[in-house]
């Protein structure tokens, strides 16, 4: 079987799997071409498209709203992939598995930026614009330590 170079480094058995590898991006930034390639492969039922497959279902994750429901869903994710006996798949997901609650902070901290980054924001407009990034911060300690400066009667 003939092996071509792919711009990472590494090597893929067939000139399918190389061109499974070079339209392997976001599934919302393929071109027709690109998916009707994938659609060949998916057909195929090739590792490459199986792997590609566990990886779109991954990013899924980030459109469940809680961290309950995100968990279910990596639980189950976690599964497919260590039983899809594809060797960097499984790897990938232990490294998932070493990280579980950092994985699911995600959904702590998105929330508490966005609560933040939103009064920051409108800071930052109605002053259209801060003469130094120190000033910025400073506006932003004010506004986000939430400050009580009334006077004592």
């Amino acid at each position: 079987m003939e092996t071509h170079a792919h711009p990472s480094g590494s090597s893929c058995r067939s000139a399918v799997s190389f061109q499974a590898e070079r339209c392997f991006g976001k599934a919302a930034n393929l071109t027709a071409k690109q998916q009707a390639t994938l659609a060949t492969l998916k057909e195929r039922n090739l590792k490459t498209a199986r792997a590609y497959q566990i990886r779109l279902t991954l990013q899924e994750l980030f459109q469940t709203h809680s961290r309950q429901k995100g968990e279910a869903f990596l639980k189950k994710w976690y599964f497919w992939a260590t039983h899809s006996r594809l060797p960097p798949m499984v790897a990938a997901a232990k490294t998932i598995k070493n990280h579980w609650d950092g994985v699911l902070n995600w959904f702590l901290t998105t929330g508490l930026v966005e609560g933040f980054n939103s009064p920051l924001q409108a800071a930052k407009a109605r002053a259209r614009g801060y003469r130094s990034d120190a000033n910025f911060i400073t506006m932003a300690y004010l506004i986000g330590g939430k400050l009580n400066f009334t006077l004592p009667t």
